[in-house]
């Protein structure tokens, strides 16, 4: 697994080349499992399956690089958000497809700034399970933990 924006460089390096997905999961124990967008692009949308790698997924705790995009235009904060793959998603029709969107509720509603331009790092708890948003369907509810300014990895 590699964690990316798209269109852009990896910015982590694979946690674990050659190991089974099992494998990996235990060998980052405690600390979020890095995801990217194509780990959430396996779920089929015509069928709603998911394979083995992603519902082993559910309810672990996660890190995926991301933007937020309020559920509102003007909310400068919120508890309550979606996360998308790259800027400027879901403002522009058509949005995102559902495997394509995080629909994000913080933990004990915390607040987390919106910055429309500004990519972060974000960790959840990841649950397979669809939500309806004002932007159509998401496939995927994350329990919000954290929001940490996305900064690239030094070369």
């Amino acid at each position: 697994m590699i964690l990316a924006l798209p269109g852009t460089e990896a910015v982590a390096e694979p946690v674990a080349a050659g190991l089974s997905f099992a494998e990996v999961l235990r060998q980052v124990g405690d600390d979020p499992v890095p995801i990217d967008w194509r780990t959430l692009a396996a779920l089929d949308l015509e069928t709603g399956d998911a394979p083995a790698s992603l519902k082993a997924l559910d309810g672990k705790r996660v890190v995926i690089a991301a933007f937020i995009v309020p559920l509102e235009d003007d909310m400068q904060q919120a508890d309550e958000f979606l996360l998308v793959p790259y800027f400027g998603a879901c403002v522009h029709t058509p949005p995102p497809p559902p495997n394509q969107m995080v629909y994000v509720k913080m933990k004990d509603r915390r607040t987390v700034k919106i910055g429309w331009w500004d990519p972060v790092h974000f960790v959840g708890v990841l649950h397979l399970k669809q939500v309806e948003s004002p932007y159509g369907a998401s496939y995927f509810e994350m329990e919000g933990l954290e929001s940490k300014p996305y900064k690239p990895a030094s070369k």
